[in-house]
């Protein structure tokens, strides 16, 4: 099975990814109205979410080039002193921004 991707067939990739993401968020929120939420599930919840987050970074850190090594080392020292994650991350940003010019 192909899809064509010139024309209408990039706004049928677009819908499908609607349905999609609204399917599993939808989902999601009707899984977690019936499950109880136990101390064991509010670990396993904190638990993922960092585990996605390290699952999207390090590929980065491994693969990524030196202004993406230097935002993601920026934006660690800066959480681990300030743990606020807004500041965090903007000075990543800045950072990556910065090494590029250079």
């Amino acid at each position: 099975m192909s899809i064509e991707t010139t024309g209408m067939g990039i706004v049928g990739i677009v819908l499908l990814m609607v349905v999609v993401t609204l399917a599993t968020r939808w989902g999601g929120v009707y899984v977690m109205s019936i499950a109880p939420i136990s101390a064991r599930v509010r670990q396993f919840i904190n638990a993922m979410s960092a585990s996605v987050l390290v699952a999207l970074i390090a590929p980065m850190a491994l693969t990524g080039d030196v202004a993406t090594r230097v935002a993601l080392c920026a934006t660690a020292a800066l959480m681990l002193a300030v743990n606020k994650p807004l500041p965090a991350i903007a000075v990543g940003v800045v950072a990556a921004a910065l090494v590029r010019q250079l």
